[in-house]
């Protein structure tokens, strides 16, 4: 029965991508009985896909996704005519990588090397909910010399996450030719000497597949099934080749494919009338849940003390986590660490939710990546580092994580030239621009601890992907004029909103973060020379008010003030705000302009001219126009 089902898989697979045109058919046929026995093993069904009580799968070598679609329509989860005629068809759920939108897949793969991390996510949030469900991940050999593999290997057994099973389909055949000649590794070593245990079996014997299923997944730590199969099994000219890799067949190839798997050619004549029909159903990703978390009450620091954003978050998240920690009707809070504890105020956590912290050492790829993927499995991920490493260097995991539509809460600490003595490696001065690429990320900029504060606790009651971005120095407490906390007592957060700090009508000033307070200093520098200028805090410069920037341009003159590239930040996101809603006005972008020197952070600072007299004089100049 299963090699008849895997036969009929192969030959929708190999019909949908010569449909298509393109795709990669010899790795999904070598594939096939992996993706037949797990998904038939797993306790995972079209009708309970959408919960959270079942197993998880993860497909890593998502290019073989004919292989993952033509599975997942002999068990239900899709129409076989719909992923044959629209593969890879604009507007269908089956891209040519698997991603969400389709039922029966938890997880966009991305490029190479990513899924192993997904699966270490679930798993941990699996843990977290006190359940026993089970995580598979499929894998490609060609992607086992990946660093982030290696990663995430040593985070599944550090944590001892005997819940996980990787299935790798070992074919010895990649793009450029056979495995051991691009790349030689000693697969089955890199996996044991990282504590997993190692199986092997044939990857085409569904007896030796279920028994080795059974073994892992009784074993008591995280093993790994290694398949030894034939890129392109069960059409003779694909076997073994490597240009079929990620080629179609065409043609008389197509016929004798078809003849060779006992299926009939019409399958592709079918299949374009349907695709050239223009109907087809349309993707259809889970939502994002909304976390049950109570958030407390927040905090107020006031202006004789001077406080550091950091410390406003690390109160704010430990506050959140000693009211939630016991309360089982409530989300657990997973806080992903890489080796910065005390630098990014997580340990306060980390003592009062021991079981919550997840340390995983200076591995930012796949934390980046776990801590996603946890997020949509029914926990709340937050992964505090500095911004050059939890962004910069992860983009593109956060940039998978913003097309899964995760929820991950990205806190970034030490951004901007405010690090200061660590120096232009690391100083993270792109963070808006980086973000801004992206389409469904939030980014939370505080002007004080005061902000942070109610920024952190608003942001872990939302679903949904926010980053939360913030200096490293102690900085004033943002006050009203009549000397009182800004953000304190009766404030509460509304994301969009820019913050009236200052009233005036010769000029405004636009700020964001740290430089509020350098702000407020210059508008004393000017009142006191006759200047009355309005002073605004943007922070949520992705998607701020279109009124209050209005507003600011009514004046006829805007300076924007940023510890940030002075081209891709604030100032260029007002700049396109006012061309777009045809507000005309003066202005002027004050940012980083070069890359920061090593020294204080009010050194470096004022070695960019970003100091409040050279805000002062930057609102002159454009008073002289």
């Amino acid at each position: 029965m299963i090699d008849e089902a895997a036969r009929e898989c192969r030959s929708w697979a190999v019909t949908m991508t010569s449909a298509a045109g393109s795709g990669h058919p010899a790795g999904s046929l070598s594939s096939m009985e992996m993706y037949l026995m797990v998904y038939g093993a797993a306790n995972i069904t079209p009708e309970n896909f959408h919960g959270l009580e079942r197993d998880f799968v993860v497909v890593s070598h998502g290019h073989t996704s004919p292989g993952a679609y033509s599975v997942l329509a002999r068990y239900g989860f899709v129409s076989p005519e719909d992923v044959m005629a629209h593969f890879r068809q604009a507007g269908s759920p089956f891209q040519g990588h698997v991603e969400r939108v389709v039922p029966g897949i938890d997880w966009g793969s991305g490029n190479l090397g990513q899924g192993l991390s997904a699966g270490v996510g679930f798993a941990l949030a699996i843990r977290a909910r006190k359940r026993k469900d089970h995580v598979y991940v499929l894998m490609s050999d060609g992607e086992q010399v990946k660093g982030q593999v290696a990663e995430a290997r040593r985070i599944a057994s550090h944590r001892g996450l005997a819940g996980i099973t990787a299935l790798m389909d070992c074919n010895n055949i990649q793009i450029s030719g056979r495995t051991h000649d691009i790349m030689k590794a000693d697969i089955p070593a890199l996996w044991k000497v990282d504590g997993w245990g190692v199986i092997e079996c044939d990857g085409h014997d569904t007896r030796a597949l279920y028994k080795a299923l059974a073994e892992a997944r009784t074993s008591g730590r995280p093993t790994v099934i290694i398949c030894h199969t034939l890129m392109g099994k069960g059409v003779s000219f694909m076997e073994g080749v490597p240009d079929y890799h990620g080629k179609a067949a065409s043609g008389e190839y197509y016929m004798e494919a078809m003849k060779e798997l006992g299926a009939s050619p019409e399958l592709l004549d079918k299949a374009l009338m349907k695709r050239n029909s223009g109907a087809f159903v349309k993707p259809s990703r889970p939502d994002a849940t909304v976390p049950s978390i109570e958030t407390g009450e927040p905090r107020t620091y006031y202006p004789d003390k001077q406080t550091d954003n950091r410390s406003g978050f690390g109160n704010a998240l430990e506050d959140i986590g000693r009211l939630n920690y016991r309360d089982p009707d409530r989300t657990p809070i997973l806080v992903f660490d890489c080796d910065l504890a005390g630098s990014v105020k997580v340990e306060g956590f980390a003592k009062a939710c021991p079981e919550w912290f997840i340390e995983t050492g200076i591995q930012e790829h796949s934390t980046a990546t776990a801590a996603g993927a946890a997020s949509v499995c029914g926990v709340t991920s937050l992964w505090a580092d500095f911004g050059v490493f939890g962004l910069a260097e992860a983009y593109n995991q956060q940039r998978l994580n913003d097309i899964n539509h995760s929820s991950l809460k990205l806190v970034l600490t030490h951004v901007g030239l405010d690090v200061g003595e660590d120096g232009e490696t690391h100083q993270s001065i792109d963070y808006i621009g980086l973000l801004r690429n992206m389409f469904g990320w939030r980014l939370l900029v505080p002007a004080d601890p005061n902000q942070t504060d109610r920024m952190t606790r608003w942001a872990l009651s939302e679903p949904g992907n926010i980053c939360i971005a913030m200096g490293r120095s102690k900085i004033p407490v943002v006050t009203d004029e009549k000397g009182e906390p800004f953000f304190g007592g009766g404030y509460v957060f509304r994301y969009g909103a820019l913050d009236l700090l200052r009233r005036g009508g010769d000029a405004a000033v636009i700020t964001t973060g740290h430089m509020a307070s350098r702000a407020l200093k210059a508008w004393e520098i000017l009142k006191d020379q006759g200047v009355e200028v309005s002073v605004y805090h943007a922070g949520c410069p992705l998607h701020m008010e279109s009124a209050a920037i209005a507003e600011a341009a009514r004046t006829g003159r805007i300076v924007t003030f940023e510890d940030h590239h002075a081209s891709s930040g604030l100032g260029s996101i007002v700049a396109s705000k006012l061309l777009k809603t045809g507000n005309c006005c003066h202005i002027r972008t004050l940012g980083v302009t070069r890359y920061g020197d090593s020294g204080s952070s009010s050194d470096v600072l004022s070695a960019m001219a970003l100091d409040p007299e050279d805000l002062a004089a930057a609102v002159r100049s454009l008073m002289a126009l």
